[in-house]
């Protein structure tokens, strides 16, 4: 990685800056540097190992410039054959939103911020530099990465607990025949990609995941997540998505959702081999989820 560093220092005249790797806990593919130049305000350059990942957080950064609080694009480094693909940003001053920073206000404005990316259809798609899928039928893509979460997991989790996965995304797959979409969505909308500062929305990050689909698949982070770690914060949250748009009845649709959002999580790391080390975390709680849903 230092080879390369250096190389994104030079092509982007860097070359007395300080690198500082930002860590997360959760962070899953990208490699994310804070910068920080001899004079002048800090950076954030975000390397991208997958060349469709680096496609999305390049065109969702240029789509909601001006509009949403996403940082602003400084450099391109568009991906080569040894090269991954690396933009530099603005640095948003402040840090990831806690369970504990909640308030009614703030859960209300976060709601009123996915509304707003929902109400972008996929009429919104019409730059040719985006990647191929990114406007394929989402319901098509669904079951895609379903198919492939389960092929992943295969040979690691038990059959029976697969065979019960496999069933249940059988019988209930024809709930995405009434959708509400398609039209962009974060796909990772949750505390850890959204900055605050002194208690106030500063900016939500991360679009590498971003693409058409349907807005029950937002909504279901509101469940999986720490969204509803308090009811009235959910309920602020909610109300300032209708503020903003109607809401989609997702409670019907929330556990095949769930579900797909684990297996998937269970898929990568252990294609990725970090099971049991860097992911270790993220891992274990989406195996439980799995098996308290079938109380395997």
């Amino acid at each position: 990685m230092n080879e390369l560093l250096a190389i994104y220092q030079q092509r982007l005249n860097l070359p007395h800056a300080l690198f500082s790797r930002i860590e997360h806990e959760d962070a899953m593919v990208a490699i994310v540097y804070k910068i920080t130049p001899p004079t002048g305000t800090p950076l954030i350059l975000k390397i991208c190992t997958r060349p469709s990942d680096y496609l999305r957080e390049a065109y969702f950064l240029k789509y909601f410039a001006g509009e949403l609080p996403v940082p602003q694009i400084v450099q391109l480094i568009p991906p080569e054959p040894d090269l991954p693909g690396a933009i530099l940003m603005e640095y948003l001053p402040g840090r990831l939103l806690q369970i504990t920073d909640f308030t009614p206000a703030l859960a209300y404005e976060l709601g009123s911020l996915l509304a707003r990316i929902h109400l972008h259809g996929a009429s919104a798609f019409g730059d040719l530099t985006q990647p191929e899928d990114l406007n394929s039928d989402p319901r098509v893509y669904f079951m895609q990465k379903f198919e492939e979460g389960f092929a992943e997991s295969s040979n690691h989790l038990p059959d029976s607990l697969l065979k019960q996965c496999h069933q249940y995304y059988k019988t209930h797959i024809d709930l995405l025949k009434v959708v509400d979409g398609p039209c962009i969505i974060h796909r990772d909308f949750r505390p850890g990609n959204i900055i605050i500062n002194e208690g106030k929305l500063q900016g939500i990050i991360d679009w590498a995941s971003g693409r058409a689909s349907f807005a029950e698949e937002d909504l279901c982070s509101l469940e999986y997540g720490t969204w509803a770690a308090d009811p009235h914060h959910k309920k602020s949250f909610l109300a300032g998505y209708i503020s903003i748009r109607p809401l989609p009845e997702y409670e019907a649709l929330l556990p095949l959702l769930s579900l797909h959002k684990a297996l998937a999580t269970v898929g990568f790391t252990v294609k990725q081999n970090t099971w049991a080390s860097t992911h270790a975390g993220i891992y274990q709680v989406n195996r439980q989820f799995m098996e308290r849903f079938f109380k395997y």
